[in-house]
């Protein structure tokens, strides 16, 4: 009787192992992460999950229906490392609704096809050729056959990183600022995957973020490496160390995200102080805090969403920029969202290409293909279409409410949850039921990627061989 039902179990896995693959690559991760983000709800819907004083009264099905959509929120933010809140995560959460948050955030940020894995080679079974396609397409693989050495390069690194940086910060909240030996444990964990899988999660209370903290290099410098660190990608990392951190044998994709992330942290810093030096923002600071603070700002709106300054506070020029800034994100197959700054580059690449005449696009000596070229320009219009309608919608339905909301500060919140990056100029508890799902929708779709929520609906098999005539057309 034990080895009929041994048999039925194996045949029902092998039957859903089957229905996975016919489901294919793109609709599985889509489904993963949905799963993951269930899975989170319910465990954080749990009543030990909330503190005694911060648990919601619920007198009727919508308060009820209210509680569940702010909870599916946190989870949502938490699984697609965004940061975007209805709650508090210090005053509202148990530590039993805290590790369920950055247990959702590891997950989320190395990706949860990677933990599959993980569990898979714990319990001996073999990594299939399904899987590895699944994993390509998560961790942002060149190829099948390095996709192993890639999950490794993910675990070790990802544990040795996060490892260092609660490390660091619990030297310096216990002996900077008297923490005792537990709580400095566990707020160097915490912020450090955080702060590595780019997720903006905090436990300082009442959405202060970092900003107790913006006169403290130590503690600027350790997030912000986590930040940086995070949002390079693994696929940048497998090359340095195969490559042995020699230039010239780096791969094209490598010196794109080293040469203009460096860059744009660079010129980012330089903006936000010049934009912020005399505003309230940056009042009663000296020189060395200013330059600190325009430093950090430089980097966090690349989807990190850890604020050391008063956001609200920021000069319109400020609040532009960090748009533009989240808008592009970090590097793909790393926890950062945005379109990416390979995107960015190839477009702008395109833009110089096509004025100076020049039929090829060349970068670092390598010629773009065409269809790298399409795909960026496909992205780019996929995202400002999302965030345009997005922004105009939620506008005309908080309007209708009468709930009084800027123009500016819904762009910063719809950008802010499509690039997964969290920072926040509204009260997200005090918006429409209809702007949260919004809100959760832009979050899960800037985790997974347009493309992939588009092919999900819209998948089909490849052009057939039989082109059509080309047709005359002016532009420009």
């Amino acid at each position: 009787m034990a080895k009929k039902k041994i048999q039925n179990l194996k045949d029902n896995i092998s039957k859903m192992n089957e229905r996975l693959r016919k489901m294919g690559v793109v609709r599985f991760l889509s489904l993963g992460y949905l799963i993951t983000i269930t899975l989170g709800t319910i465990l954080l819907m749990l009543p030990f999950a909330t503190k005694e004083a911060s648990k919601v009264v619920i007198n009727n099905v919508g308060d009820w229906f209210n509680l569940l959509l702010n909870t599916i929120l946190t989870a949502t933010s938490a699984t697609c490392v965004t940061g975007l809140v209805s709650f508090d995560t210090l005053d509202h959460w148990t530590m039993f609704g805290q590790i369920v948050i950055i247990v959702l955030i590891q997950i989320g940020g190395l990706g949860f096809m990677t933990i599959i894995t993980l569990i898979f080679s714990i319990f001996g079974r073999k990594i299939n050729l399904f899987d590895r396609t699944v994993l390509m397409q998560s961790a942002g693989s060149y190829s099948i056959s390095e996709v192993v050495t890639l999950l490794r390069t993910i675990l070790i690194g990802t544990f040795l990183i996060e490892g260092l940086g609660a490390t660091l910060l619990y030297l310096r909240l216990k002996f900077g600022y008297g923490f005792s030996d537990g709580q400095a444990i566990y707020y160097g964990i915490f912020h450090a995957i955080s702060a590595f899988c780019n997720a903006g999660f905090d436990l300082f209370g009442h959405f202060s973020s970092l900003t107790s903290f913006v006169a403290d290099p130590a503690i600027n410098f350790i997030i912000a490496g986590l930040i940086m660190l995070g949002g390079l990608g693994f696929i940048v990392w497998l090359d340095l160390i195969t490559s042995k951190f020699r230039w010239r044998n780096l791969e094209l994709h490598t010196k794109i995200i080293i040469v203009f992330n460096t860059i744009l942290f660079i010129v980012s810093g330089l903006f936000y102080l010049l934009f912020e030096y005399n505003s309230p923002s940056m009042s009663g600071m000296n020189f060395f805090e200013k330059l600190l603070a325009s430093f950090f700002m430089g980097i966090t709106p690349r989807t990190a969403g850890f604020n050391t300054i008063d956001l609200t506070l920021l000069t319109p020029s400020s609040k532009l920029f960090t748009v533009i800034l989240m808008f592009i994100g970090g590097a793909p197959g790393s926890t950062a969202g945005g379109i990416k700054i390979t995107t960015i580059i190839v477009i702008l690449a395109n833009l110089f290409s096509l004025a100076k005449n020049h039929e090829d696009i060349h970068l670092f000596k390598r010629r773009v293909s065409g269809k790298l070229v399409r795909q960026s320009s496909a992205l780019f219009i996929s995202y400002l279409l999302i965030v345009l309608l997005s922004t105009i919608t939620i506008c005309a339905v908080e309007a209708n409410f009468n709930v009084v909301v800027k123009f500016e500060d819904v762009l910063f919140e719809v950008v802010s949850g499509i690039g997964t990056v969290g920072l926040g100029m509204l009260e997200v508890v005090n918006l429409t039921v209809f702007t949260r799902i919004v809100l959760i929708l832009l979050m899960y779709i800037g985790r997974i990627g347009a493309f992939t929520l588009f092919a999900v609906f819209f998948s089909e098999e490849s052009d057939s061989i039989i082109k059509l005539p080309e047709g005359n057309l002016l532009v420009g």
